[in-house]
């Protein structure tokens, strides 16, 4: 796998999911206990800063009064009622372990929903580098990791899902999509098992308003 033609997505890595006090940590507390998704993503990462493979953030953030939901149902009505991932509220940012990482993570906005590809330039993104690899980490496994690696699939993307990197709203779920419907549309593994396709070379030198370490 070429890393120049490979993109990593970061999906939900935002306080309403992983901070303590976060309005739906509770939702995926014990799965994400159970991957280890945020050490395993930052692990993931510190090994990826120094290869040329592009990383990506895709934050789910909505208006003050979600006026952008018609009618929600589901997982975006639950979001709507109990307020979670407002603009300009601390729920909604990313995590300061993923921040820190400045600009070696490149944040597109717009994500309103399930599928990282609706409302939000990605696919102009990969296009305009000539990303042939989408490989997906965060969450919900079962809501918007699914939603956004089948588009991809059907965008013609190769796609990786990184099920030590993910979790979603019960280990059951969890298990299931990465050993039922993942393996339908996209190849499925560790994330030790996918930094062998990528060595690491020396870091770089930190560009202006990084932080990572």
């Amino acid at each position: 796998m070429n890393p120049k033609e490979t993109a990593l997505v970061l999906i939900g890595f935002q306080n309403d999911y992983f901070s303590p006090d976060g309005i739906l940590y509770s939702v995926i507390e014990e799965s994400s206990r159970n991957t280890g998704i945020l050490s395993n993503t930052l692990n993931l990462i510190k090994q990826l800063v120094s290869t040329d493979i592009l990383i990506v953030s895709t934050p789910i953030i909505f208006t003050v009064d979600y006026s952008e939901l018609i009618e929600p149902v589901g997982i975006l009505q639950t979001i709507k009622e109990v307020g979670a991932f407002k603009e300009g509220v601390k729920g909604s940012e990313t995590i300061l372990e993923i921040s820190n990482f400045g600009n070696r993570i490149i944040e597109v906005p717009g994500k309103r929903g399930l599928n990282a590809f609706s409302n939000t330039d990605l696919d102009k993104v990969f296009k305009d580098r000539n990303i042939k690899n989408v490989v997906l980490v965060g969450t919900v496994t079962a809501i918007c990791i699914d939603s956004t690696g089948r588009s991809a699939h059907e965008r013609g993307y190769k796609v990786v899902m990184l099920r030590d990197c993910t979790s979603s709203r019960t280990v059951l779920e969890q298990d299931f999509y990465c050993e039922q419907i993942f393996p339908i549309y996209a190849e499925v593994m560790d994330h030790e098992h996918f930094l062998m396709s990528f060595p690491p070379e020396a870091d770089p030198p930190l560009a202006e308003g990084e932080i990572y370490q």
